[in-house]
């Protein structure tokens, strides 16, 4: 009776901040952030979760999601998709997602290539003709240089509230902290990989060997895996079915680069012209002071009075013409570091900025800016 009660209490007492699911995604993330992998895969993503965490990762250019229910997915794979400001504000990086339906006991070409493969709370759901295949899906045949996989530890199940047998009605099995590692290590030694323990959902004090709610296994390829071996094991035919696909808009797109450069062209000469034009207006009528730039003691004007100065850039004004060098322009860091070359920044906005006779610089006509002032 006693022992019943302390267990009562502890029923009473564990709450996890943040809860279980986030801390999950929470070491997901932390492991991505480590090892910087460029695709990865979430298989059993469900709700698609902890792919929409996942996508602002700057080093994930693909990311790919596998369920075997295809309804939950479609329920929530519009939050997956681009929105206005991605469009707005293209990402230097490249980012396709895609969300495929079927069964991970199964082998589709589309699943290879991974670095980095995620499995949270997903065998406990395989039947057992379908675990027996798992691990020459993942580790045999998708072979990625990372495997994540959580599941619950089946010791730790007495201190939740509710819970008589297993925690989720879908699943098939729980293990105890001995029968993951024994799995685990086997899997690990079969397929060339060595595997960490560890977890998510701390117990309470004096009971840590009940072990995480948890169980977390890291899995990591001990040797890079030859293009032969993976073209041997090769499906001829695709049987997964693409749900959804979204390909973010990005810089490495020659269309939405060029977008970029030219407002980035414009909006740089308008600030140069606004100065050049302000300070021939205070320095009045003199002729040789009002066509020359005079750089104010802000630090954008500091900027381009080093650049007149050292590479001889000047901005200048004829008539109702001002006249803003591309050189100048190259020479800010955003444009630099979005056109790599003075020639790709000509090429881009050949024919979508008003430029000079000879090319070399950006020319505005304030005839009608004089007018409406």
């Amino acid at each position: 009776m006693d022992k019943n009660f302390q267990e009562d209490e502890c029923i009473q007492i564990i709450k996890f901040k943040p809860p279980l699911y986030k801390q999950r995604h929470q070491f997901v993330k932390d492991l991505v952030e480590k090892y910087k992998p460029k695709k990865v895969a979430d298989l059993g993503c469900a709700d698609c979760s902890l792919l929409r965490m996942l996508k602002f990762c700057s080093c994930i250019e693909v990311l790919a999601g596998l369920d075997i229910c295809a309804s939950v997915m479609k329920e929530k794979m519009h939050t997956l998709s681009p929105l206005p400001v991605d469009y707005l504000q293209p990402s230097e990086r490249s980012l396709t997602v895609t969300l495929h339906h079927g069964s991970v006991a199964h082998k589709d070409p589309c699943m290879l290539g991974f670095d980095l493969v995620t499995c949270i709370e997903l065998i406990e759901h395989l039947e057992e003709s379908e675990l027996q295949k798992f691990p020459e899906v993942v580790f045999g045949f998708m072979a990625p240089s990372i495997v994540v996989i959580s599941t619950p530890n089946s010791e730790f199940n007495p201190l939740l509230p509710g819970v008589m047998f297993y925690r989720h009605p879908d699943h098939k099995f729980e293990w105890n902290q001995a029968q993951f590692q024994s799995w685990a290590l086997e899997t690990a030694r079969c397929y060339d990989y060595s595997v960490e323990f560890t977890g998510v959902g701390h117990p309470p004090t004096g009971m840590e060997k009940v072990g995480f709610c948890t169980q977390i296994g890291v899995f990591v390829r001990k040797y890079p895996q030859t293009g032969a071996s993976v073209q041997s094991e090769k499906p001829t035919e695709a049987v997964y079915k693409t749900v959804f696909k979204a390909v973010y808009p990005s810089l490495k797109d020659e269309k939405y680069l060029q977008n970029a450069v030219i407002s980035e062209v414009i909006f740089t000469a308008q600030i140069i012209k606004h100065r050049l034009i302000s300070k021939r207006e205070e320095n009045g009528d003199d002729p040789e002071r009002k066509s020359k730039f005079q750089p104010s003691m802000d630090s954008f004007s500091d900027y381009l009075g080093k650049l007149v100065v050292e590479k001889n850039m000047q901005p200048f004004v004829s008539g109702n013409e001002v006249y803003i060098p591309l050189a100048t322009i190259f020479s800010f860091p955003k444009v630099n570091r979005l056109c790599g070359t003075f020639e790709k920044l000509c090429k881009l906005i050949a024919g979508k900025v008003t430029l000079s006779s000879d090319g070399s610089a950006v020319m505005f006509n304030i005839e009608h800016e004089n007018e409406e002032n």
